[in-house]
């Protein structure tokens, strides 16, 4: 049974972080790190098509008492634009901190400190669909 990849979003005012699962969606890797401008989509669309990716997981942003963070609308928006340019479904995977853990698994900030956590919400994703279907 073939599958194919799920594509991640660590979504940002300035920098869009992008993951990519492995066909059978067992694992997330970081792809790439995005500037957030007039060429973000065009540039996610290109993505999708080129890693024959079958749906979208963009991470769901909240403070620490569970409150949507000030970003959230402007995700909100990208994730509706997002499902009606690619034609994809998209869904909000739940993120908190993914950022901070990204930087402690890898030792610090790097280029592709958005990248690693948009593979943190897409392995998130993945674990919770992978418990359902035990």
């Amino acid at each position: 049974m073939t599958m194919s990849k799920l594509l991640g979003i660590d979504y940002g005012g300035r920098n869009v972080g992008l993951a990519v699962s492995n066909e059978d969606q067992t694992m997330a890797f970081p792809k790439d790190v995005l500037n957030n401008d007039k060429n973000l989509l065009t540039k996610i669309k290109e993505l999708c098509l080129k890693e024959e990716v079958a749906a979208i997981i963009i991470g769901e942003s909240h403070n620490f008492k569970g409150e949507e963070n000030k970003v959230m609308g402007e995700i909100k928006m990208f994730k509706q634009l997002l499902a009606s340019q690619t034609g994809l479904p998209v869904y909000f995977e739940p993120e908190f901190m993914t950022s901070a853990e990204a930087s402690r698994l890898q030792g610090g900030r790097s280029p592709m400190l958005d990248a690693s956590a948009a593979a943190l919400i897409l392995k998130s994703f993945l674990a919770k669909r992978r418990n359902k279907k035990l």
